[in-house]
């Protein structure tokens, strides 16, 4: 992992596309802005991680049900 230190304001940039500004920090938080091209998608990593899951139990319940229906 790599750990920069950004001040108010201050920026990276990852490859030619994407750039993460620092727009605040205050106590234990810090706002970031994130510009990206449309087709990148950016998500908060609990709601991938959400979405992983709730993918992961429909295809198990999918699965479930067709084999039910073969049986029968």
């Amino acid at each position: 992992m790599l750990v920069l230190t950004r001040k108010n304001g201050e920026s990276i940039k990852i490859g030619d596309d994407i750039e993460i500004t620092i727009v605040s920090a205050k106590n234990d938080q810090v706002k970031i802005g994130i510009k990206a091209p449309k087709n990148i998608e950016v998500f908060r990593s609990e709601i991938l991680e959400q979405i992983k899951t709730e993918n992961e139990q429909a295809s198990q319940d999918i699965s479930t049900l067709l084999k039910f229906m073969k049986k029968n």
